[in-house]
C-alpha cells in the first residue's frame, strides 16, 4: 500500500491514484515497461497524425483550410506554455514524492510540479488540432490522447485531476485560439490568392 503526505489534493483524486498505482504495482513487468514508454510514443504518434492531416490542407487552394493548418499546430505550443505557467502558479507536489511504488523512475525533481500534466495538455491539444483538421482522424486521436493522459497516473507521476485538467486545457486553448486566429489569416490568404483560388473558396463557402 502506498503511504504519502499530500496537501490540498481532492480526496477522490488521491483515492483513485492509490487504486491505480496499486494495480500498476501488481502488473507484469512487460506491462509496466510498456506503460512507462507509452505516453511519449502516443504523443509522437499524435504529432505525426497532425502533420499528416495538415500538409494536404496546406497544398489545397482553400484559404480557410490552409489558415487552420497553420494555426492549429501553433496552439499546441501555446497550450504547453499555459500548462507551464499554471504549474508555476499552483505548485502542486508530485504524488510520487514519498510514494512507495512508482513505475516511472525517478520521480521528477522538486520544482517540476504536478498540476496540470504537461503530457496530458500536449496530448489534448494535439488531438483537438487533429480533430479540427480532420474529424475522421480525430475520432482516433481523441481516445489515444485519453489513454496517454491516463498512463501518467498509471506510472505514478500524476493525480487523476492533473491529467484531466491537462486534457481540458489542451482542448480549450486549441479550440478557443485556432478558430478565431484562423479567420483573419484566411482572409489575408484570400486577398493574396489568385482569381482561381478565390473562385474555389467562394464556391466552397456557398456549398
Amino acid at each position: 500500500m502506498i503511504q504519502m503526505i499530500t496537501t490540498d489534493i481532492p480526496d477522490i483524486s488521491e483515492e483513485w491514484y492509490r487504486d491505480v498505482v496499486d494495480v500498476a504495482d501488481a502488473a507484469p513487468a512487460p506491462v509496466q515497461w510498456f506503460a512507462v514508454h507509452f505516453t511519449e510514443a502516443v504523443i509522437l504518434l499524435l504529432g505525426l497524425m497532425l502533420v499528416a492531416v495538415a500538409v494536404p490542407r496546406l497544398r489545397r487552394a482553400d484559404p480557410w483550410g490552409r489558415a487552420l493548418a497553420l494555426v492549429a499546430p501553433a496552439t499546441v505550443v501555446l497550450a504547453y506554455g499555459c500548462s507551464e505557467l499554471l504549474k508555476s502558479l499552483i505548485d502542486e507536489e508530485r504524488p510520487c514524492r514519498g510514494a512507495v511504488t512508482i513505475l516511472a523512475a525517478p520521480c521528477p525533481p522538486t520544482g517540476d510540479w504536478s498540476f496540470p500534466s504537461n503530457h496530458a495538455t500536449i496530448a489534448g491539444a494535439l488531438a483537438t488540432a487533429v480533430l479540427l483538421l480532420s474529424p475522421r482522424w480525430g475520432l482516433l486521436a481523441a481516445p489515444l490522447a485519453l489513454l496517454a493522459a491516463s498512463s501518467r497516473v498509471f506510472v505514478g507521476v500524476h493525480y487523476p485531476h492533473d491529467v484531466l485538467a491537462g486534457l481540458l486545457l489542451g482542448l480549450a486553448v486549441t479550440l478557443l485560439v485556432s478558430l478565431p486566429a484562423a479567420r483573419p489569416l484566411a482572409e489575408m490568404l484570400r486577398r493574396h490568392s489568385g482569381p482561381a483560388t478565390r473562385e474555389v473558396d467562394r464556391g466552397q463557402r456557398v456549398g
